[in-house]
Protein backbone atom coordinates (compact mmCIF):
# COMPACT_ATOMS: atom_id res chain seq x y z
CA UNK A 1 0.00 0.00 0.00
CA UNK A 2 1.30 3.47 -0.78
CA UNK A 3 1.05 6.03 2.42
CA UNK A 4 1.40 9.29 2.74
CA UNK A 5 0.89 9.89 -1.13
CA UNK A 6 -2.81 11.22 -1.17
CA UNK A 7 -4.16 14.66 -0.91
CA UNK A 8 -6.35 15.50 1.79
CA UNK A 9 -9.33 15.54 -0.31
CA UNK A 10 -8.59 11.81 -1.31
CA UNK A 11 -7.57 11.25 2.14
CA UNK A 12 -10.78 12.26 3.08
CA UNK A 13 -12.47 9.91 0.46
CA UNK A 14 -10.26 6.90 1.83
CA UNK A 15 -11.58 7.52 5.07
CA UNK A 16 -15.47 7.75 4.00
CA UNK A 17 -14.49 4.60 2.01
CA UNK A 18 -13.86 2.69 5.67
CA UNK A 19 -16.68 4.20 7.37
CA UNK A 20 -18.94 3.00 4.39
CA UNK A 21 -17.49 -0.88 4.89
CA UNK A 22 -17.77 -0.57 8.36
CA UNK A 23 -21.58 0.89 8.50
CA UNK A 24 -22.29 -2.33 6.14
CA UNK A 25 -20.69 -4.58 8.00
CA UNK A 26 -18.23 -5.76 5.83
CA UNK A 27 -15.00 -7.34 6.72
CA UNK A 28 -13.00 -5.64 3.79
CA UNK A 29 -12.85 -2.07 2.16
CA UNK A 30 -13.45 -2.59 -1.85
CA UNK A 31 -13.24 -0.64 -4.93
CA UNK A 32 -17.18 -0.20 -3.88
CA UNK A 33 -16.91 1.62 -0.66
CA UNK A 34 -13.67 4.01 -2.69
CA UNK A 35 -16.58 4.86 -4.98
CA UNK A 36 -18.62 5.69 -2.24
CA UNK A 37 -16.55 7.80 -0.71
CA UNK A 38 -15.28 9.46 -3.76
CA UNK A 39 -19.02 10.77 -4.67
CA UNK A 40 -19.52 11.04 -0.48
CA UNK A 41 -16.56 13.23 -0.63
CA UNK A 42 -18.44 16.14 -2.33
CA UNK A 43 -15.26 18.56 -3.05
CA UNK A 44 -13.09 16.83 -5.04
CA UNK A 45 -12.74 16.33 -8.93
CA UNK A 46 -14.34 12.88 -8.79
CA UNK A 47 -16.65 14.19 -7.06
CA UNK A 48 -17.75 16.48 -9.60
CA UNK A 49 -17.52 14.29 -12.37
CA UNK A 50 -19.58 11.36 -10.77
CA UNK A 51 -21.99 14.24 -9.86
CA UNK A 52 -22.48 15.55 -13.12
CA UNK A 53 -23.03 12.17 -14.49
CA UNK A 54 -25.64 11.47 -12.42
CA UNK A 55 -23.97 8.82 -9.74
CA UNK A 56 -23.68 10.37 -5.95
CA UNK A 57 -23.13 8.99 -2.45
CA UNK A 58 -27.05 7.60 -2.35
CA UNK A 59 -27.45 6.49 -5.48
CA UNK A 60 -23.98 4.08 -4.92
CA UNK A 61 -25.19 2.88 -1.37
CA UNK A 62 -28.37 1.46 -3.07
CA UNK A 63 -26.22 -0.25 -5.27
CA UNK A 64 -23.94 -1.54 -2.76
CA UNK A 65 -26.59 -2.75 -1.15
CA UNK A 66 -28.05 -4.65 -3.97
CA UNK A 67 -24.80 -5.70 -5.44
CA UNK A 68 -23.51 -7.15 -2.07
CA UNK A 69 -25.71 -6.94 0.96
CA UNK A 70 -24.78 -6.34 4.23
CA UNK A 71 -22.61 -8.05 6.56
CA UNK A 72 -22.17 -9.62 10.08
CA UNK A 73 -18.72 -8.42 10.07
CA UNK A 74 -18.71 -5.80 13.58
CA UNK A 75 -14.67 -5.35 13.47
CA UNK A 76 -13.52 -1.84 12.84
CA UNK A 77 -9.89 -3.14 11.54
CA UNK A 78 -10.57 -3.61 7.68
CA UNK A 79 -7.94 -4.39 5.22
CA UNK A 80 -8.11 -3.53 1.33
CA UNK A 81 -9.08 -6.04 -1.17
CA UNK A 82 -6.10 -7.02 -3.74
CA UNK A 83 -8.49 -5.33 -6.17
CA UNK A 84 -8.53 -2.14 -4.12
CA UNK A 85 -4.41 -2.24 -3.32
CA UNK A 86 -4.01 -2.54 -7.41
CA UNK A 87 -6.59 0.24 -7.87
CA UNK A 88 -4.16 2.32 -5.27
CA UNK A 89 -1.08 1.43 -7.58
CA UNK A 90 -2.92 2.89 -10.76
CA UNK A 91 -3.83 6.06 -9.06
CA UNK A 92 -0.08 6.59 -7.88
CA UNK A 93 1.31 5.57 -11.60
CA UNK A 94 -1.72 7.77 -12.94
CA UNK A 95 -0.67 10.84 -10.63
CA UNK A 96 3.47 10.61 -11.63
CA UNK A 97 2.27 9.77 -15.27
CA UNK A 98 0.23 13.61 -14.63
CA UNK A 99 3.48 14.95 -13.18
CA UNK A 100 2.16 14.97 -9.79
CA UNK A 101 3.21 13.92 -6.32
CA UNK A 102 0.21 13.07 -4.83
CA UNK A 103 -3.00 11.25 -5.70
CA UNK A 104 -5.86 13.26 -5.88
CA UNK A 105 -9.57 12.27 -6.02
CA UNK A 106 -9.29 12.03 -10.03
CA UNK A 107 -6.28 9.94 -10.28
CA UNK A 108 -8.19 6.91 -8.03
CA UNK A 109 -11.11 7.13 -9.95
CA UNK A 110 -9.25 6.69 -12.64
CA UNK A 111 -8.11 4.08 -11.47
CA UNK A 112 -10.82 2.28 -10.55
CA UNK A 113 -12.15 3.09 -14.62
CA UNK A 114 -8.89 1.77 -16.25
CA UNK A 115 -8.65 -1.34 -13.89
CA UNK A 116 -12.32 -1.89 -15.20
CA UNK A 117 -13.12 -5.13 -13.96
CA UNK A 118 -14.27 -4.09 -9.81
CA UNK A 119 -17.79 -3.61 -8.33
CA UNK A 120 -17.41 -0.16 -8.55
CA UNK A 121 -17.58 0.01 -12.40
CA UNK A 122 -19.93 -2.75 -12.10
CA UNK A 123 -22.10 -0.33 -10.24
CA UNK A 124 -21.15 2.76 -12.63
CA UNK A 125 -22.43 0.92 -15.45
CA UNK A 126 -25.40 0.08 -13.79
CA UNK A 127 -25.85 3.25 -13.03
CA UNK A 128 -25.79 4.61 -16.41
CA UNK A 129 -21.95 5.71 -16.52
CA UNK A 130 -20.41 6.41 -19.33
CA UNK A 131 -16.73 4.68 -18.61
CA UNK A 132 -15.08 6.80 -21.79
CA UNK A 133 -17.22 9.77 -21.05
CA UNK A 134 -15.88 9.61 -17.05
CA UNK A 135 -12.50 9.41 -18.10
CA UNK A 136 -12.91 12.45 -20.16
CA UNK A 137 -14.70 14.62 -18.19
CA UNK A 138 -11.71 14.28 -15.75
CA UNK A 139 -9.36 15.38 -18.02
CA UNK A 140 -11.52 18.15 -19.05
CA UNK A 141 -12.09 19.73 -15.40
CA UNK A 142 -8.54 19.04 -14.86
CA UNK A 143 -7.52 20.86 -18.07
CA UNK A 144 -9.89 23.80 -16.77
CA UNK A 145 -9.20 23.55 -13.03
CA UNK A 146 -5.66 25.40 -12.77
CA UNK A 147 -3.03 26.57 -15.38
CA UNK A 148 -0.47 24.25 -13.05
CA UNK A 149 -3.44 21.20 -13.59
CA UNK A 150 -3.77 22.08 -17.12
CA UNK A 151 0.13 21.54 -17.57
CA UNK A 152 0.25 18.63 -15.54
CA UNK A 153 -2.49 16.71 -17.12
CA UNK A 154 -0.35 15.19 -19.75
CA UNK A 155 3.53 14.08 -19.13
CA UNK A 156 5.64 16.40 -20.67
CA UNK A 157 8.65 14.91 -22.68
CA UNK A 158 10.93 17.94 -21.98
CA UNK A 159 10.58 17.39 -17.88
CA UNK A 160 13.47 14.65 -18.01
CA UNK A 161 16.45 14.34 -19.63
CA UNK A 162 17.47 11.12 -20.93
CA UNK A 163 21.06 11.88 -22.16
CA UNK A 164 21.72 7.81 -22.25
CA UNK A 165 18.51 7.19 -24.13
CA UNK A 166 19.14 10.21 -26.59
CA UNK A 167 22.87 9.03 -27.19
CA UNK A 168 21.70 4.92 -27.95
CA UNK A 169 18.46 6.05 -29.19
CA UNK A 170 16.21 7.30 -31.97
CA UNK A 171 13.08 8.92 -30.97
CA UNK A 172 10.64 8.20 -33.87
CA UNK A 173 7.96 10.32 -32.53
CA UNK A 174 10.30 13.43 -33.02
CA UNK A 175 10.84 12.08 -36.20
CA UNK A 176 7.45 11.92 -37.23
CA UNK A 177 6.51 15.60 -36.27
CA UNK A 178 9.59 16.86 -38.00
CA UNK A 179 8.05 14.98 -41.29
CA UNK A 180 11.16 12.07 -41.65
CA UNK A 181 9.08 9.00 -41.41
CA UNK A 182 6.61 8.59 -44.33
CA UNK A 183 2.84 7.56 -43.72
CA UNK A 184 2.81 3.79 -42.87
CA UNK A 185 -0.09 2.52 -45.26
CA UNK A 186 -1.60 -0.88 -45.15
CA UNK A 187 -0.35 -2.02 -41.78
CA UNK A 188 -3.67 -0.81 -39.84
CA UNK A 189 -4.62 -4.32 -38.53
CA UNK A 190 -0.99 -4.44 -37.21
CA UNK A 191 -0.94 -1.46 -35.57
CA UNK A 192 -4.20 -1.18 -34.19
CA UNK A 193 -3.27 -4.60 -32.38
CA UNK A 194 -0.01 -2.93 -30.91
CA UNK A 195 -1.51 -0.21 -29.78
CA UNK A 196 -4.16 -2.80 -27.63
CA UNK A 197 -1.44 -4.77 -26.51
CA UNK A 198 0.23 -1.82 -25.23
CA UNK A 199 -2.90 -0.63 -23.49
CA UNK A 200 -2.99 -3.43 -21.08
CA UNK A 201 -2.39 -3.60 -18.13
CA UNK A 202 -0.39 -6.51 -18.15
CA UNK A 203 1.16 -8.46 -20.49
CA UNK A 204 1.20 -4.90 -22.38
CA UNK A 205 4.62 -5.58 -24.56
CA UNK A 206 3.79 -6.97 -28.29
CA UNK A 207 6.71 -8.85 -29.91
CA UNK A 208 6.21 -8.79 -33.72
CA UNK A 209 7.35 -11.59 -35.62
CA UNK A 210 7.57 -11.74 -38.95
CA UNK A 211 9.96 -12.36 -42.00
CA UNK A 212 12.98 -10.27 -42.72
CA UNK A 213 11.57 -6.95 -44.71
CA UNK A 214 8.29 -7.69 -44.07
CA UNK A 215 7.59 -4.48 -42.56
CA UNK A 216 7.99 -5.03 -38.98
CA UNK A 217 9.53 -1.73 -37.96
CA UNK A 218 6.96 0.68 -40.32
CA UNK A 219 4.20 -0.77 -37.58
CA UNK A 220 6.34 1.06 -34.81
CA UNK A 221 6.78 4.01 -37.07
CA UNK A 222 3.11 3.55 -37.83
CA UNK A 223 2.26 3.53 -33.77
CA UNK A 224 4.57 6.93 -33.61
CA UNK A 225 2.22 8.41 -36.40
CA UNK A 226 -0.92 7.76 -34.76
CA UNK A 227 0.53 9.07 -31.06
CA UNK A 228 1.77 12.51 -33.06
CA UNK A 229 -1.72 12.40 -34.36
CA UNK A 230 -3.72 11.76 -31.04
CA UNK A 231 -5.72 8.82 -32.27
CA UNK A 232 -4.58 6.79 -29.59
CA UNK A 233 -6.33 5.68 -26.37
CA UNK A 234 -5.81 8.28 -23.42
CA UNK A 235 -3.07 5.79 -21.90
CA UNK A 236 -0.94 6.22 -25.20
CA UNK A 237 -1.19 10.23 -25.58
CA UNK A 238 1.78 11.73 -25.42
CA UNK A 239 4.20 8.59 -25.64
CA UNK A 240 7.27 8.27 -27.10
CA UNK A 241 8.21 5.81 -28.79
CA UNK A 242 12.16 5.38 -28.78
CA UNK A 243 13.92 2.44 -30.79
CA UNK A 244 17.18 1.43 -28.79
CA UNK A 245 20.21 0.47 -30.74
CA UNK A 246 21.59 -2.17 -28.40
CA UNK A 247 24.78 -3.15 -30.67
CA UNK A 248 25.72 0.05 -30.92
CA UNK A 249 25.65 0.28 -27.15
CA UNK A 250 27.82 -3.08 -27.32
CA UNK A 251 29.92 -1.76 -29.85
CA UNK A 252 31.48 1.39 -28.09
CA UNK A 253 31.98 -0.51 -24.47
CA UNK A 254 35.47 -1.39 -24.12
CA UNK A 255 35.30 -3.13 -20.78
CA UNK A 256 33.17 -5.78 -18.80
CA UNK A 257 30.14 -4.10 -17.37
CA UNK A 258 29.94 -0.70 -18.99
CA UNK A 259 27.28 -1.91 -21.43
CA UNK A 260 25.24 -3.28 -18.53
CA UNK A 261 25.78 0.17 -16.65
CA UNK A 262 24.49 2.20 -20.25
CA UNK A 263 21.43 0.13 -20.28
CA UNK A 264 20.46 0.48 -16.78
CA UNK A 265 20.99 4.33 -17.05
CA UNK A 266 18.53 4.08 -20.32
CA UNK A 267 16.18 1.62 -17.77
CA UNK A 268 16.73 4.53 -15.48
CA UNK A 269 15.89 7.50 -17.31
CA UNK A 270 12.56 5.33 -19.15
CA UNK A 271 11.64 5.20 -15.44
CA UNK A 272 11.92 8.76 -14.76
CA UNK A 273 10.20 10.13 -17.66
CA UNK A 274 7.25 7.71 -17.41
CA UNK A 275 6.30 8.29 -20.97
CA UNK A 276 8.50 6.00 -23.14
CA UNK A 277 7.98 2.89 -25.06
CA UNK A 278 11.04 1.22 -26.37
CA UNK A 279 11.39 -0.50 -29.95
CA UNK A 280 13.72 -3.39 -30.22
CA UNK A 281 14.15 -4.50 -32.94
CA UNK A 282 16.19 -8.00 -33.41
CA UNK A 283 14.72 -8.42 -30.16
CA UNK A 284 16.35 -11.71 -30.05
CA UNK A 285 19.60 -10.53 -29.44
CA UNK A 286 19.19 -9.40 -25.56
CA UNK A 287 18.98 -13.11 -24.79
CA UNK A 288 22.01 -15.11 -24.31
CA UNK A 289 22.43 -16.84 -27.46
CA UNK A 290 26.60 -17.23 -27.55
CA UNK A 291 27.38 -13.97 -27.62
CA UNK A 292 29.98 -12.44 -25.33
CA UNK A 293 29.20 -9.05 -25.82
CA UNK A 294 26.27 -9.18 -22.66
CA UNK A 295 23.55 -9.92 -24.28
CA UNK A 296 22.47 -12.36 -21.88
CA UNK A 297 22.45 -9.78 -19.35
CA UNK A 298 20.31 -7.31 -20.95
CA UNK A 299 17.81 -9.97 -20.50
CA UNK A 300 18.19 -10.75 -17.39
CA UNK A 301 18.18 -6.80 -16.68
CA UNK A 302 15.04 -6.11 -18.71
CA UNK A 303 13.03 -9.40 -17.53
CA UNK A 304 12.06 -8.19 -13.76
CA UNK A 305 11.54 -4.78 -15.27
CA UNK A 306 9.12 -5.76 -17.76
CA UNK A 307 7.55 -8.13 -14.91
CA UNK A 308 7.13 -5.43 -12.92
CA UNK A 309 5.49 -2.99 -15.21
CA UNK A 310 8.28 -0.69 -14.92
CA UNK A 311 9.11 -0.35 -18.70
CA UNK A 312 7.13 -1.03 -22.07
CA UNK A 313 8.99 -2.21 -24.66
CA UNK A 314 7.75 -3.39 -28.30
CA UNK A 315 10.77 -5.77 -29.75
CA UNK A 316 10.90 -7.06 -33.06
CA UNK A 317 12.49 -10.57 -34.81
CA UNK A 318 11.86 -12.87 -37.05
CA UNK A 319 9.87 -16.55 -36.51
CA UNK A 320 12.81 -18.68 -36.58
CA UNK A 321 14.93 -16.45 -34.04
CA UNK A 322 11.55 -16.30 -32.04
CA UNK A 323 11.16 -20.16 -31.56
CA UNK A 324 15.09 -20.41 -31.23
CA UNK A 325 15.65 -17.91 -28.79
CA UNK A 326 12.96 -16.16 -27.28
CA UNK A 327 11.01 -19.39 -26.55
CA UNK A 328 13.83 -20.99 -25.06
CA UNK A 329 13.75 -18.83 -22.16
CA UNK A 330 10.33 -19.28 -20.89
CA UNK A 331 10.82 -16.04 -18.13
CA UNK A 332 10.86 -13.80 -21.20
CA UNK A 333 8.69 -15.68 -23.61
CA UNK A 334 5.60 -14.70 -21.06
CA UNK A 335 6.84 -10.67 -20.85
CA UNK A 336 6.14 -10.65 -24.72
CA UNK A 337 2.82 -10.89 -26.78
CA UNK A 338 3.35 -11.96 -30.39
CA UNK A 339 2.05 -10.23 -32.91
CA UNK A 340 2.00 -11.67 -36.55
CA UNK A 341 3.07 -9.70 -39.20
CA UNK A 342 2.76 -11.14 -42.86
Amino acid sequence: MIYGKFTKKAEAALILSKECAIAFGHSYIGTEHILWGLAKEGTGIASSVLSANGVNGESVKQKIMELVGEGDNSATNLAYTPRTKRVMELSYAEARRMGQNFIGTEHLLIAILREGESVAVKILTDLGGDIRKLYENILSMLSEDTPLAASQSKPQATDVDTPTLDQFGRDLTIMVREGKIDPVIGRDKEIERVIQILSRRTKNNPCLIGEPGVGKTAISEGLAHKIVEGNVPETLKDKRVVTLDLSSMVAGAKYRGEFEDRLKKSIEEIRNAGNVVLFIDELHTIVGAGAAEGAIDAANILKPLLARGEIQIIGATTLDEYRKHIEKDAALERRFQPVMVN
